[in-house]
């Protein structure tokens, strides 16, 4: 009846248990010596393998050769809110009810069907406002399925709500990744070859996203520069953890963090400033297929490094830097360029003129803090010509909305608000039609603007939306062949667009404590066609706040015996006001060709370029010293054991 009396039954079940050996070291995994699964000999769920070029000839003739193993932990994802569900079963109408923290409905319910064995029909999905989901709500959890199935048990309501603790220890992971990562360059710089062998840590078992991780990061591997051949291998074993799956970026981060890390190591030893060896590099022809197998639809990051250098002043900082290393500080200034993949498969969406001249637009896609709202209203609005005001987005309801594939991987506006155009044109369609038939007036002739129609030869002759829609149900007053009520449905479907940006960090580390201090962050990104600045600087600065958290506090560490250690925000901490810096965002727009809007993902910008732009400003301010490589997070400690190790801490 409460939680309080569950939890005290619970207190009652004894479990014999029988202690197996423990695998947390993923390379470990891989030996065999441990077997998690009967069927698994060496512990290896996913494998992929891809080369394009003649790799070994192009680390043959390099002059130099940058190697590096990079690690990036495994992090708790923690949305504003935990996981959640109610379920309730009608017996009457044998209808299941379920209300639930998720980013999508449709999903949701098609799982459902399968694991309970349901017609989809039979269930009904509700989301209501969501605080954030970040890919942790992405596909429907097993607890919500046991809810359902115990509500339909019980033939009452059930309601399963995780606290805080509960989420760090039983919902996925996002992240775990190793990379043992070459660069091969001739003696002007140039990039001829990456060589990678990627491991991600999937946890005890594979969930449907979880390859995402590791093969994004190898499609990407290449990041915005023009390299010839690749050789990538991702491997992903099972350990005794919590299953990994998508994160903010889910690969995107991974492979910037490897690329950027790579070229900022051969700056350094071949002593040229690391905008000036990036700009050697840059892919600057379009569309363009990678060595390391993405096609990149369009792009200029030449232009992002030239907003990213007159928005910084590069002048001014590296002589902030050259003064600051003469007083004995340590002052770094790193850059991360990212390529982000986004939308891709398809959405639907519906617009309906409803009486009194409200348009109701109805949308897959599910928000959870982007204020999707918002864009999708412009987005209507701009095709209707229909104020604001009078538009009404619905979202989240199975039974409502259109199916769709929902939100996830930046594709909202480039999926969900193109379908929602085309739902747009074709209500526009009907309406003019019907108002061409009223007002006495050529179609081509009609203008829409502020909830009425009128002809632009002659403005008297006009209409209001709300008159309009009364006529679309009256049969005398309709045009010979149309039909009652004005509404219209469309989809749309893609190809993956690719964002890209350039973030740059001023950081300065206390040589006392090992903290690290962010000055400022500027970032440029790259989204296509931007409808709405203010929502989308947002999404940057929500993605940077989580990308500098990964950079400098995050890890889901666990002990030799697979026991979680970060259980609260005080093992696992996330950045907070008074570490978080002023972001300077900027964007620059070079619309995708994929989609009619011209738009790119910006959802997962921030969470790319922060946090290598942040590590290499850290290894920057750190270089002087001889400091060893470092792996993420870095933390004040371990930065300031590194220097310690040099012992210029005297």
């Amino acid at each position: 009846e409460s939680r309080a009396a569950a939890e005290d039954a619970a207190e009652q079940i004894s479990v014999d248990l029988e202690p197996l050996d423990v695998l947390v070291d993923p390379r470990e995994a891989r030996s065999g010596r441990i077997r998690l699964h009967d069927n698994v000999p060496d512990n290896t769920l996913i494998r992929y393998a891809h080369q394009s070029g003649d790799v070994a000839t192009a680390f043959a003739r390099a002059t130099t050769v940058i190697q590096r193993t990079i690690r990036l932990p495994r992090v708790a994802i923690t949305p504003m809110e935990p996981r959640g569900a109610v379920a309730s079963y009608d017996v009457g109408t044998d209808m299941l009810t379920i209300w639930c923290s998720a980013q999508d409905p449709h999903r949701h319910r098609m799982h459902l069907s399968r694991t309970l064995q349901r017609p989809e029909d039979r269930i009904h999905v509700i989301v209501p406002d969501v605080g954030g989901g970040f890919g942790q709500k992405s596909y429907p959890q097993s607890e919500v399925t046991i809810a359902a199935f115990a509500a339909m048990a019980l033939r009452r309501p059930v309601r399963w709500t995780e606290d805080r603790r509960e989420n760090f220890l039983a919902a996925h992971h996002g992240r775990g990744l190793e990379a043992d990562a070459e660069l091969a360059l001739d003696a002007h710089g140039k990039f001829l070859a990456v060589r990678a062998n990627l491991i991600a840590d999937c946890g005890a078992y594979l969930y449907s996203s979880s390859p995402n991780n590791g093969l994004t990061a190898g499609s990407l591997l290449t990041g915005v520069y023009d390299i010839g051949a690749a050789e990538i291998n991702v491997c992903a074993v099972a350990t005794n953890k919590v299953p990994t799956s998508p994160y903010r970026g889910a690969g995107r981060p991974e492979a910037a963090l490897i690329i950027e890390t790579l070229v900022d190591l051969a700056a350094r030893k071949l002593a040229i400033d690391p905008f000036e060896l990036r700009r050697r590099n840059l892919i600057r022809r379009f569309p363009y297929q990678t060595a390391s197998g993405a096609w990149f639809d369009s792009g200029n990051y030449d232009g992002l490094l030239d907003r990213l250098s007159e928005q910084v002043d590069l002048r001014k900082a590296r002589e902030t830097q050259a003064l600051a290393r003469l007083e004995g500080r340590l002052y770094g200034i790193g850059i991360g360029m990212y390529v982000e993949r986004s939308g891709g498969g398809w959405e639907r969406a519906a617009a309906s003129l409803e009486p009194g001249g409200r348009v109701v637009a109805r949308i897959g896609s599910t928000p959870h803090g982007q204020g999707h709202e918002t864009t999708f209203a412009q987005v209507i609005a701009d095709v209707l010509g229909a104020p604001l005001a009078s538009i009404v987005v619905r979202w989240g309801d199975s039974s409502e909305v259109p199916r769709g594939m929902g939100t996830f991987a930046s594709r909202s506006m480039t999926m969900g608000g193109n379908a929602l155009r085309v739902a747009g044109e074709r209500l526009r369609e009907k309406m003019a039609l019907l108002a061409s038939h009223l007002i006495h007036a050529p179609i081509s002739d009609l203008v829409f603007a502020d909830g009425e129609i009128f002809d632009e030869r002659n403005p008297a002759h006009r209409i209001s939306f709300a008159d309009l829609v009364s006529a679309s149900y009256d049969p005398t007053k309709l045009p010979p062949g149309a039909d009652m009520g004005l509404e219209a449905t469309g989809h749309f479907a893609s190809d993956y667009g690719h964002s890209a940006g350039a973030h740059l960090a001023l950081v300065e580390i206390d040589r006392g404590t090992g903290a690290t201090r962010i000055h400022a962050l500027y970032a440029v990104d790259d989204a296509g066609t931007i409808v709405n600045p203010l929502l989308a600087e947002g999404q940057v600065l929500g993605g940077s706040a989580q990308g500098i958290g990964e950079a400098l506090f995050e890890e889901a560490t666990h002990d030799e015996y697979g026991q979680p250690r970060g259980v609260s925000f005080l093992e696992h901490p996330l950045v907070t006001a008074a570490e978080m810096p002023v972001v300077y965002a900027s964007f620059q727009e070079t619309p995708s060709p994929l989609n009619p809007l011209g738009i790119k993902g910006v959802g997962e910008g921030g969470a790319c370029g922060a946090p290598c732009a942040v590590a290499n400003a850290v290894a920057d301010a750190l270089a002087p010293l001889g400091a060893p490589a470092l792996d993420l997070p870095l933390t004040p400690e371990k930065v300031w054991r590194a220097i310690r190790a040099t012992g210029s801490h005297r």
